[in-house]
């Protein structure tokens, strides 16, 4: 690695430099939506105040750009990232901890299911690790780290306390009738179909048995949904990384000129011989992860 380059805040030894280089986590993004929008405070918040209905590929684009930011840009870039969050947040007056929390364990959870079930080779203790390193996301979204799960069971558990107040509402309803059909330009519309539907259905069927059961629409049986995902994402990453790359926003190659090409990422040679043993630097001060 380059001398003296910011390696960010996770860096090129962390899972999640190796996780989110891979194409499945366009996937995971749209489960996050299916998963977030059973939360009705939440997405009330959602409803209220996004664009998600007027402009919802710039949205899109959007939250990918944050999340490459914080995955692999530099610590400055990402705190920058994280206090204009903040700061939409106060203004909107969606930043009550409960609903921060639960919109990021959704992503997290999200994240880590579909990598895994399409293929990833993460262990148990690389998997905590890996919901412990987004300690850090959390904390640049504007909640105490210390409150947020850092391990695989502990993200269960949350999970186990919220359900009761999950509910496919009307607001939730009107998210899941976006998701299937998303406004587009006609010209778009074949498109929209033949991938569009068959990306957000997919990414439906990997949700947990309870959300299928609120939104009262079922699944086929998990191990077809996990045979379909790996098949999906075998075809995604046929395409060549460095051609997946250059798409917007680019934060790996970016990344990768400013470390050097050693550190790009390689999921699929996981698990990489870093340390366990060496504490998570996520309540650290921000650069040094």
């Amino acid at each position: 690695m380059t001398q003296d380059a910011d390696p960010g805040l996770f860096g090129p030894r962390s899972v999640t430099w190796q996780v989110h280089s891979d194409p499945v986590m366009w996937i995971a993004g749209v489960r996050a939506l299916w998963l977030q929008a059973l939360h009705p405070v939440a997405v009330r918040g959602v409803m209220i105040n996004s664009s998600f209905r007027k402009d919802p590929w710039g949205r899109l684009m959007r939250t990918a750009d944050f999340v490459g930011t914080l995955s692999y840009g530099t610590t400055e870039a990402a705190e920058a990232a994280g206090a204009r969050v903040r700061r939409i947040h106060r203004r909107l007056g969606v930043d009550d901890p409960e609903l921060l929390l639960w919109v990021h364990c959704a992503e997290t959870d999200s994240y880590l299911s579909v990598a895994r079930r399409s293929g990833i080779p993460l262990t148990d203790a690389q998997a905590d690790r890996y919901v412990g390193e987004h300690r850090t996301s959390a904390r640049l979204v504007g909640l105490d780290p210390a409150t947020v799960p850092g391990s695989t069971a502990a993200l269960a558990a949350y999970f186990e306390t919220v359900r009761p107040r999950l509910t496919a509402g009307a607001d939730a309803r009107t998210v899941e009738d976006f998701l299937r059909r998303p406004p587009v330009k006609p010209a778009l519309v074949p498109a929209r179909e033949v991938i569009w539907r068959r990306v957000t259905a997919l990414a439906y069927d990997t949700l947990p048995p309870y959300a299928h059961a609120l939104y009262g629409r079922p699944a086929p049986p998990p191990e077809t949904v996990t045979r379909r995902l790996a098949t999906t994402a075998d075809l995604l990453r046929r395409i060549p990384a460095r051609l997946r790359w250059r798409l917007p926003p680019g934060h790996i190659l970016r990344a990768m000129d400013r470390l050097g090409p050693e550190t790009r990422p390689d999921p699929y040679a996981y698990p990489a011989p870093y340390p366990l043993s060496e504490p998570p630097s996520i309540l650290e001060e921000p650069g040094k992860a």
